[in-house]
């Protein structure tokens, strides 16, 4: 949940900390803070500071020559946001920085005897001592005798006194990539957009093994002190894409990305007008012979895999389960080794579903991985992986990313339909030759995007929003509403129209926002019943549908149109639409869309 970065090389780390924590941001922005060997001796400073990385810039050396250095930005799990809590901790000999959980600190406290000894209320302080009290003068073997001890979820980046140069990894879990470049140095952090400046090229570091980071290079070695050898891979995109490039957020930046995302996700995958998964190496024996799915998921990637819920049950005729993965690994899953299982997540770090993707390996071989990050620990845990090629999504609520998992989805149940005859081949041809057409779709929506934006200051004195829709746009609902509440903090609410009747109504009153959702053909006459049902109790109604014109205006307050298209797909045009009123109502309210607060990008604890 955390932002790590370190660096040791041929240059002055500071501003490469700084730098790289700035584009971290995303991934926590309580508290920030830098550990350097000060004029490169084994003596460690500390720079470190409660708000944002533009406030830890103030307070940091105007000249720094120091060439090896740690920097972080946090976001809260234990303690409060003080200068005190901020990473890095250092204790005595031991200075470092943490992202995850120390699931124990407790246990080590009485331990350790660190009760009354501490500064702060973290559980990274607590971790910092356990390794300070196992060393001797080597750094390794502290390390190795601190991790018997500590249990949780940690990516550890640590820097030990009279040790200049160097700094020491290890993880669990916890997310850690590194690379080295002979012409700058060994780079170590949470997320590669740290580094991608300097090079496209990058490893993940193995699970319990500890890397010795420095100017020459990264020595990684396992617990019993056998040499590994990294696994370099290649980002396929450059420093560029994770830049805003004149916009003025990174949310609307993403939210224009979209019809590149999407073709890049989809074009190479059709073949002969079928979905085609040989280049990702996933055969389909995967398909064959199943006889239900559960896709997991958590947040707007187990709204997708709503989304594809609809298409593979409804059009398909398999059933499908789609569960809240925090939820799953506390239930009795449901699953047979005929079932596939289909777990998305954007950064496929995401600790809830990875957990419960391992639980459910423990009943089938067949699962499958819809991630977008190369070599992420979900990605490389399940048996196969489709890669969505959205880029890099700096913004905490997700835009491009639902949408090429929707896409993705969308190819899976297809294939699924092609593999075990459950569908006319000429059905889905069909279909692929309109799913081919969606780019197009959302450029046209994209240039709505001025007409959206007038009804975002209607929207940002509302207290509470409902998004209402029937079949598919229920699905789609509960995206909407999610993004509006995480960006704007309107309480908001989505329901399947069906049910304003048992209850839901009482909650409308005079002039409160209903978005409602009326693209699909066999329950438009539904949900037009079901507006009129708010309009009468004063809602204010914003309804999106295919109709160029209502025939009776008095339906809704604002009629936003969608490009023709099947109805299966209007999906897509309606998700950029709620993400363009969510995005412009946070900014009417003057609330940064790209760092709502309360959240991070990449929920890596529990």
């Amino acid at each position: 949940m955390c932002g790590i970065i370190g660096f040791t090389g041929k240059r002055a780390a500071q501003d490469i900390l700084l730098d790289g924590l700035q584009r971290l941001e995303y991934r926590g922005y309580d508290s920030a803070g830098i550990a350097f060997f000060k004029e490169n001796s084994g003596h460690i400073s500390v720079r470190k500071t409660a708000g944002k990385v533009s406030d830890l810039r103030a307070i940091v050396d105007e000249e720094n020559i120091s060439t090896c250095g740690i920097g972080h930005t946090r976001w809260a799990t234990h303690g409060g946001v003080t200068n005190a809590n901020a990473h890095p901790h250092r204790v005595n000999n031991v200075t470092l920085i943490h992202n995850g959980i120390i699931e124990n600190y407790h246990q080590l406290i009485e331990k350790y005897k660190l009760m009354g000894k501490l500064r702060s209320e973290t559980d990274t302080e607590v971790a910092a001592a356990v390794f300070d009290a196992n060393f001797n003068g080597n750094p390794i073997e502290a390390i190795k005798k601190g991790l018997e001890d500590i249990k949780g979820s940690f990516a550890f980046c640590i820097m030990f006194k009279n040790h200049p140069g160097e700094i020491y990894i290890v993880r669990n879990v916890s997310p850690m990539v590194a690379t080295y470049t002979k012409e700058q140095g060994a780079f170590v952090a949470s997320d590669l957009t740290a580094f991608i400046e300097f090079t496209n090229k990058y490893f993940v570091l193995p699970e319990y093994c500890i890397g010795k980071l420095t100017k020459d290079g990264i020595e990684i070695h396992d617990l019993e002190g056998k040499e590994v050898e990294p696994e370099y891979l290649t980002v396929d995109w450059d420093v560029s894409t994770a830049e805003k490039n004149g916009y003025p957020h990174y949310m609307i930046k993403e939210i224009h990305e979209q019809p590149t995302a999407f073709a890049n996700t989809v074009n190479f995958r059709i073949k002969n007008n079928l979905p085609d998964f040989s280049d990702d190496g996933i055969d389909d024996s995967l398909f064959e012979g199943i006889t239900d799915v559960t896709v997991i998921a958590c947040g707007t990637a187990m709204y997708a895999g709503n989304v594809g819920r609809s298409l593979i049950q409804n059009h398909i005729g398999l059933p499908v389960n789609v569960a809240i993965a925090s939820e799953f690994r506390y239930e009795r899953p449901t699953i047979t080794d005929k079932t596939l299982v289909i777990v998305v997540s954007q950064s496929g770090e995401t600790i809830d579903t990875l957990e419960a993707l391992r639980l459910a390996k423990t009943k089938t071989d067949r699962t499958l991985a819809v991630v977008n990050v190369k070599g992420s620990t979900i990605a490389r845990e399940s048996k196969y992986v489709l890669y969505t090629h959205a880029g890099p999504e700096i913004a905490v609520a997700s835009t491009k990313a639902y949408t090429v998992q929707v896409a993705a989805m969308y190819l899976i149940g297809a294939r699924i339909g092609v593999v075990n005859n459950l569908c006319e081949k000429s059905k889905i041809e069909s279909f692929i030759a309109d799913l081919k057409k969606v780019p197009d779709a959302i450029k046209k929506v994209l240039e709505m995007e001025d007409i959206i934006r007038t009804y975002a200051a209607r929207m940002a004195n509302a207290h509470d929003a409902f998004f209402i829709g029937r079949g598919l746009d229920y699905t789609l609902s509960m995206e909407g509403a999610l993004k509006l509440k995480e960006i704007s903090y309107i309480h908001a609410e989505a329901y399947a129209a069906g049910e304003l009747k048992h209850g839901t109504i009482a909650l409308i009153s005079e002039g409160v926002p209903v978005i409602a959702i009326a693209t699909q053909e066999h329950v438009y006459q539904k949900v037009i019943s079901n507006i009129r049902e708010v309009k009468a109790r004063g809602a204010f109604v914003v309804l999106l549908s295919k109709d160029e014109k209502i025939t009776d205006p008095s339906v809704c307050d604002v009629h936003i149109p969608l490009p023709a298209i099947r109805d299966e797909l209007s999906v897509f045009e309606a998700a950029v639409i709620l993400q363009i009123l969510a995005y412009y109502t946070s900014v009417e309210k003057d609330v940064n869309p790209d760092q709502p607060r309360n959240l991070a990008k990449s929920v890596t604890v529990e």
